[in-house]
């Protein structure tokens, strides 16, 4: 398998400690972006660390120079609208913008139910309709990628390892009876998108069934339909989120991101 240096986006959250564990393991060259140089020591010790905010583009270049690959696992830890906007959407931005043109693989995740624009969660905090425009930008970016939605984390069984991957976001409920996964079971998922080209340009959502854990994730990513070149949401995604009736702002930069891509 080919070696690549990870940026880890995230990496002392919940998911993206399991990431760096996950891609170490898979021998890759790991570098954890750490906000809070107060939590280096949820990483392991021999990682390489940048200390950068997705918040402040000024501090991104040196965390994605020379980088091949990296993994987006962002959260606003209940920070509310403005969080949704400023980590979930304009931090994935700005780590874009920070990559430019390189030809870097992305693995991205966000949340399963993440078309649900009129239940109370996403009413109340618009962070579905913020992540889903962070997917736009990554499918506009012409960047080779993943986008992964996990269910509810860990709300999965003990006797519940084995992987199922969906698509075309059908279940809303709101409640871990849309399905659950273990944290370890996403980070593997994203980690192994990375260097599988049967896992490019393919949205999928991520749960676990009743079942021994899965060993071989490319017959699963094989399955998946990819999404429409030139569209910016998954292939079997629901149509309610108009591109002429987002912000002046979001419009602007996924025109942009277009016309680089173009150009």
């Amino acid at each position: 398998m080919t070696s690549l240096t990870v940026l880890v986006v995230g990496a002392t959250g919940s998911i993206g400690r399991h990431v760096v564990t996950e891609a170490a393991a898979a021998g890759h060259r790991v570098r954890a972006l750490v906000r809070n140089p107060g939590r280096v020591s949820l990483v392991p010790a021999d990682t390489d660390i940048v200390v950068g905010d997705v918040t402040l583009p000024e501090t991104l270049a040196a965390a994605v120079d020379s980088v091949d690959a990296l993994t987006l696992t962002l959260g606003t830890d209940g920070l509310g609208k403005d969080g949704a906007r400023t980590v979930d959407y304009e931090g994935v931005r700005n780590v874009l913008d920070a990559i430019g043109d390189r030809p870097v693989r992305i693995a991205l995740m966000t949340a399963i139910g993440v078309t649900d624009r009129v239940g109370q969660y996403n009413q109340t905090t618009h962070a579905h309709d913020w992540k889903r425009r962070s997917e736009r930008l990554v499918r506009a970016s012409g960047h080779t990628y993943t986008i992964v939605r996990p269910g509810w984390f860990d709300y999965n069984s003990p006797d519940q390892l084995q992987i199922v991957m969906l698509q075309g976001d059908t279940r809303h409920t709101g409640t871990p009876a849309d399905g659950g996964i273990a944290r370890r079971q996403i980070a593997h998922v994203l980690v192994a998108s990375l260097t599988s080209p049967t896992a490019a340009s393919k949205t999928l959502e991520l749960v676990a069934e009743t079942g021994p854990a899965t060993a071989d994730l490319e017959p699963l990513f094989s399955a998946l339909l990819p999404d429409v070149a030139g569209t910016l949401d998954g292939v079997a995604d629901v149509d309610n989120m108009p591109v002429d009736g987002e912000p002046a702002s979001v419009q602007a930069e996924i025109s942009a991101a277009l016309g680089r891509v173009a150009g």
